[in-house]
């Protein structure tokens, strides 16, 4: 006797199709599972063995064998225990087979029969309408998230039973539906507040300005000064300034989530920008991804958003030289004996840090401050190649006690934030059609040329900028990428000298005594 059932298991932002088939003979008691499962796959037999009984039925006696066809790469994770289980009444007669006819079935089994959530449900719901699959059937806390995906009846259940009942036609519950209505509704809402408004910043004039600027076009940027002058305040402050996600960047962004089981049980999109702060002494793995069957790790579930780096130089050279790829392909791929994974990693880096190891900026007048030696040994911590993929090099100087004790209040969020939005605004239109394109920092070097359209003026102050710093094909387009975004934010067409010449003061690192000594 046999009984089908589709699942799918997820692989990168995408999935995997998985036919199951599942075959009864007579003999010795045997339950073989074949197909590349890996370890928690294999569990699966016992647990779908209590949640059985708890609804009248039980495996049935004799030699039961478990394909999960294509068998040529590994599935891992306990979503696979509905279908199987779901097999197993269609074996016993507890349910028609018909029922189960162009279905796909995801879901863990507690062991009283309940239904947990399981990861990676949207993309698997993508793929299922993707083939042509109708109906998709998830545990009740998966059901918002399956629902994303139009024109798929979508079935959440609390427990195995209400499955059976369904199975034998006996309920009329109505497929689930709304899940992006959410974004719709959230479109616009303010972003969380996390306690930090740009209106409790003191001082720092010039951060907060390269902060509207990097918000605005998406651009990454680095943040140094001694302790206490507000570089992490203000770089958590920036995620309050940040626009709302379009709904392909939401559902982009909630692919990589549920791959990571970071949703909530019920939650159906990601409609805020994330905001990722690993700590220094994070691994190659957690900050890139990886296991053996890779999930993404800090730099994909920041993905649309921030990822915020405090005292960059005490990472491991070797964990920040894997940022090289994202920043500059915006995309991470993690390779493995039997699978390769790519996760989309399209971030704004925001990284701070001392500029020496006791947090001083050099003086010749102190004698007991750090040497002009043990500064740039310090800075040379995070190489050439990386800092050339930062677009904006930040001083935040100490702030002064009048500033601190000023009774003037500073712009907030919500002011800076309507200007931000505006030139994203400008921005959407402009790439509108162009696919992965939403700011002018995701521009490719092709498109740079067509969009950059720069005056008479500014062409020879860039020149002049190109000749005597001597900066980078790199730097160089990364000039123009700010200056663009700069001139969206004065809605102009064109780039003038002066937007080119601020985008240049934001290569401080680049510049010959940028120390100002």
């Amino acid at each position: 006797m046999l009984a089908k059932i589709y699942s799918a298991s997820p692989l990168g932002v995408s999935a995997r199709l998985i036919e199951m088939e599942v075959s009864h003979s007579s003999g010795l008691p045997r339950f073989y599972l074949v197909g590349l499962p890996v370890h928690s796959v294999m569990e699966s037999k016992d647990r779908v063995d209590a949640a059985l009984r708890h609804v009248g039925a039980r495996i049935p006696l004799g030699r039961i064998t478990v394909n999960l066809a294509p068998a040529d790469f590994p599935k891992e994770g306990s979503a696979l225990d509905l279908p199987i289980a779901i097999c197993m009444l269609a074996l016993t007669g507890h349910s028609p087979p018909s029922r189960m006819k162009h279905c796909l079935a995801m879901g863990e089994l507690a062991l009283d029969g309940s239904l947990r959530p399981v990861r990676g449900v949207l993309p698997v719901a993508a793929e299922a309408r993707k083939r042509g699959i109708e109906t998709l059937i998830v545990p009740e806390g998966n059901g918002m998230e399956a629902s994303v995906v139009e024109g798929l009846n979508v079935y959440a259940f609390r427990h195995l039973q209400d499955v059976l009942d369904w199975l034998q036609g006996g309920t009329s519950i109505k497929p689930v539906s709304g899940g992006m209505s959410v974004l719709r509704v959230d479109a616009d809402a303010d972003p969380p507040r996390n306690g930090i408004d740009f209106s409790d910043v003191r001082g720092q004039e010039s951060v907060r300005r390269a902060l509207e600027v990097a918000a605005s076009g998406g651009h990454n940027v680095i943040l140094i000064g001694p302790p206490g002058a507000g570089k992490t305040m203000m770089a958590r402050a920036a995620a309050t300034i940040l626009p709302s996600m379009n709904m392909e960047e939401a559902i982009e962004t909630t692919k990589i989530h549920s791959v990571a089981g970071r949703l909530e049980p019920g939650q159906a999109l990601v409609t805020q920008r994330p905001f990722q702060a690993p700590h220094h002494t994070a691994s190659y793995s957690s900050l890139v991804g990886g296991g053996s069957v890779p999930r993404p790790g800090n730099i994909s579930l920041a993905h649309n958003g921030i990822l915020f780096l405090d005292e960059l130089p005490e990472f491991r050279r070797s964990v920040l030289e894997t940022l090289r790829q994202p920043l500059e392909d915006g995309f991470v791929t993690i390779s493995r004996a039997k699978v390769t994974v790519t996760y989309p990693s399209k971030i704004m880096l925001i990284a701070s840090m001392n500029p020496s190891p006791g947090g001083d900026w050099y003086d010749p007048d102190r004698a007991d401050g750090p040497t002009y030696y043990q500064m740039m040994q310090y800075m040379q911590k995070i190489s050439g190649p990386l800092l050339d993929r930062i677009d904006l090099h930040v001083q935040a100087d100490r702030v002064e006690y009048q500033q601190l004790v000023s009774k003037e209040v500073p712009e907030s969020s919500k002011t800076i934030r309507e200007r931000v939005v505006e030139a994203r605004n400008l921005q959407y239109r402009r790439f509108m059609g162009i696919k992965g394109v939403h700011s002018n920092a995701q521009m490719p070097p092709g498109l740079v040329r067509k969009i950059c359209r720069i005056s008479t003026a500014g062409e020879a102050v860039l020149g002049k900028a190109m000749q005597r710093l001597k900066f980078s094909a790199r730097t160089y387009t990364r000039i123009l990428k700010v200056s663009r975004t700069i001139a969206d934010l004065d809605a102009s067409e064109v780039i003038h000298p002066h937007h080119i010449a601020e985008a240049i003061q934001y290569r401080s690192i680049d510049r010959d005594g940028w120390l100002g000594q």
